[in-house]
Formats: C-alpha cells, structure tokens, sequence
C-alpha cells in the first residue's frame, strides 16, 4: 500500500518500485540496499527510518545525526560533487536533493545507469512531508514514513498554535554572509523566507526571490527589526559584525542588539526537525512565548518510526 501522502509522488510496480522524482521522471528501484543520500534532510529522513545501515555514503551535509558523517564515506558537497566519489561506492540506489550537481557529475552518474532519484526541494509544510514520503517509499519503508509524517505533522499543528498567539510579528532579514561589506539577504521561494514565516515572523526583504546581496540604502529602508544568520563551521557571521555595519547600525536590529544565529542544517534543511527549528526561532523572536514554546515537545525527535 501507497501512504496517502506518497500517492502523487510515487506507485508501486511489478518489477519493484516506480517514483516519480523532481524532473517529472519514472525512476525504477529494484535495490535499495546500498545507498548515497545527496543532501542532509535526507540523511536524517534515512536516520530517522532506521535505514542508516543501508547507507553507503553522505555528503558534507549530512551532519545530523553527527554519527552520519563520523561513521560514513563522504562523497562531498552536494553541489560540488565528482563522479567517481559517488560511483566508485558502487551504489545501488542515488537520493540525491534538487539543485545537486555539478551537471556533468549528474549525467555521468546516469549514463553509469544507477538509479537517480532527484527529491524535489519545496519549502513549505506540504514539501517536507512530501519529501519524506517520497524517500519512504523509494526505500519500501512506507508504514515509517507514514509514522514520521504523521509525527512531523502534529509537530506542525503546535507550531500553528504557537504562531497564533503572535499579536506583533517581528521584521527579519536573514543575511546570510557579508560580501565585501554587502548583506547577502534571503528573498521569497527560500528556505530562510518560509522558517521565518513558520516562526511567525516577517520577511523584511520583499520584493525578489532567491539569494541577492543588498545595498546600504535598502537595508535603512527595509527596517529590519531582527537579523537571522546560521553558524557554519568558518566564517559565521558575528552578532558584532551586524551591529557595527553602516546600515544596520541605522535600524532596530543594532539598536535592540537583535541578532540569531542556528546551525544552519536545523535551521534550512527542512527535514523532520523543521518544526522544533520554528518554535526555537518563535521563542527567540517573542519572548513573550519562550513558556509556551518550551512546552512544545517535538514528536518527530522522540517517536520511534525505525524499521
């Protein structure tokens, strides 16, 4: 049986099993025994499935769980990647997620013909249960995944509540680095833009989509209140670095010392631990709701939907 929410993504075939992936393309799978996982919120679905063991490799993404990286191969980063990290692991089955690359590297991979499922990248609550569902049933761990949608799910309906005790929301700007003195701030169709919304903030950036660096002028206009960042293991932007700028010395964001920094794959990853990374924001960003969010318990950490 096909989990309700797996049923336009996936269908079961004679030979095994037929997903439907990112590039609107059949992909058979004959042997999910030995598997790359392309992307962090993948691994950690796989993690969460009990099916670590059938992993063959990881990208540099994958650091949840830590064991992830400690204890598999690691063909690099996913958008970075060469061919014969990821073929010489002799894999039988590829989840990689949408936007992996090089191109090149991608089309030697299929002409290799090892099964390549590309899982679409979708922010947004619908996207990640999709995502999980789809790799559920790549893997033929549908009745998990079913457990771990429904647990994310539940995660997400306490999120809402949360949300709608929000009387003032919060302007926030996520930079995600200082480029030569410029604020490289997150647009619309981003993963920053829906964990803000999800928090029950607002985009302070409104106007593109995607990644684009920002002049000193629309930063004072935009009047950010809070900027959001993430930690990465060089080169973090620092709290300092912000209140000091030029123009976010002009806007509330220097003056109420409002900075939040998260690692970045809990953060945007937009795997099953997305919910309890919206609460942490929401408690940071309203205060006010820090109790409310400290009695909310993410289930997707705690059910147990290995098989």
């Amino acid at each position: 049986m096909i989990c309700g929410v797996a049923a336009p993504l996936a269908a079961v075939h004679a030979g095994g099993v037929v997903v439907r992936d990112a590039r609107d393309r059949d992909v058979e799978i004959e042997d999910p025994s030995r598997i790359i996982a392309i992307g962090g919120s993948i691994t950690e679905v796989l993690f969460a499935l009990g099916l670590d063991g059938r992993i063959a490799g990881v990208d540099s993404t994958s650091l949840y769980p830590p064991t992830a990286l400690q204890e598999k191969p690691n063909v690099g980063y996913l958008r970075q990647l060469s061919p014969e990290g990821v073929i010489g692991l002799n894999p039988t089955l590829i989840l990689a997620m949408q936007g992996a690359g090089p191109k090149e590297t991608m089309q030697v991979i299929e002409a290799a013909r090892i099964p390549l499922v590309v899982v679409p990248e979708d922010f947004s609550e619908q996207g990640l249960l999709d995502k999980i569902s789809l790799v559920g049933h790549a893997m033929g761990a549908d009745r998990g995944a079913a457990c771990l949608t429904a647990a994310v799910s539940g995660d997400l309906a306490k999120l809402r509540e949360l949300r709608a005790r929000v009387t003032k929301p919060v302007r926030v700007m996520f930079v995600m680095a200082l480029v030569n003195g410029q604020a490289m701030a997150a647009g619309h169709n981003t993963a920053a833009d829906e964990i803000i919304k999800l928090a029950g903030g607002i985009n302070a950036v409104d106007g593109y989509d995607g990644y684009k660096l920002i002049n000193d002028e629309a930063i004072v206009a935009l009047r950010p209140e809070v900027v959001l960042s993430i930690q990465r293991s060089k080169d973090s932007l620092e709290a300092e670095a912000i209140y000091h700028h030029p123009a976010f010395a002009l806007t509330p964001v220097a003056a109420n010392k409002a900075f939040i920094s998260m690692e970045g794959l809990y953060l945007l990853g937009f795997g099953p631990r997305t919910a309890a990374a919206a609460r942490d924001v929401a408690a940071k960003l309203y205060p006010e709701l820090a109790d409310e969010a400290a009695k909310f318990q993410s289930a997707a950490l705690t059910a147990n939907c290995r098989q």
